[in-house]
């Protein structure tokens, strides 16, 4: 596995990640972390060694400079920025797509609590360029009017304990017209933090990962599973 520290140019400022991309492959997750949170999440990263395992390159990344963090820490209102959020990513997806060990890869979001919007405004944007989204606890709703213009198949995965999130979740998924799956994790709250809880949601993920990002790009290469653009009625 050939992981790197690096720096990527987003908005004026640089922002710093880890990549990794397992050699020869075809598919790579750029996360989205949540609000007051980082790239050195320690559940992300969790759910990325899942994913590189997997065979499937990863790329996390600060939504937030050093000093924007140390600002937002006072202010709260940078995390909520999810405009600002998105745009970084649709920067990052840029970023990945000219690196040499990953182009022609299949793309992904995995988007956690308002980093989940942020994936979602994003692949709505990026339309074909993103293959399949997975929120973790994500607060979809704060997305709006690009729910009902994401194609790209996505996941919602929520603790059956998170109650309010559950809720905006349900909403959310009754809003959106891509093939997507609603999944709640039995017992389990907003950080997963269950014993168990946080591995299930590594597997699911990385099951709609394989499915919507390997085996969908190796059966139709260069182009979405036709669900993603014509999902059956929900």
């Amino acid at each position: 596995m050939d992981e790197r520290e690096i720096s990527l140019p987003a908005g004026g400022v640089r922002l710093r990640g880890t990549v990794a991309m397992p050699q020869a492959s075809g598919a790579a997750v750029i996360f989205a972390h949540g609000s007051g949170s980082s790239r050195l999440s320690p559940r992300n990263r969790e759910v990325a060694r899942a994913i590189q395992d997997a065979g499937i390159g990863t790329l996390l990344f600060d939504l937030l400079t050093p000093e924007e963090e140390a600002e937002d820490r006072y202010t709260g209102h940078l995390r909520f920025d999810i405009e600002l959020l998105a745009g970084r990513l649709a920067e990052a997806t840029d970023w990945l797509a000219n690196r040499a060990d990953a182009r022609g890869v299949t793309v992904g979001y995995f988007g956690a609590s308002t980093g989940a919007a942020a994936a979602l405004i994003a692949a709505a944007r990026l339309e074909d360029r993103v293959s399949a989204v997975v929120s973790r606890g994500g607060r979809p709703d704060l997305a709006g009017p690009f729910l009902e213009r994401v194609t790209a198949p996505t996941m919602l995965i929520v603790g059956e304990r998170d109650e309010h999130v559950l809720e905006l979740n349900r909403e959310a998924y009754a809003r959106m017209h891509a093939t997507r799956n609603l999944v709640i994790v039995p017992r389990a709250t907003h950080l997963f933090e269950e014993p168990g809880a946080l591995e299930e949601v590594a597997a699911l993920a990385v099951s709609w990962f394989h499915q919507h990002l390997v085996i969908d790009a190796a059966v139709r290469p260069g182009s979405h599973d036709d669900r993603s653009r014509h999902p059956p009625a929900a």
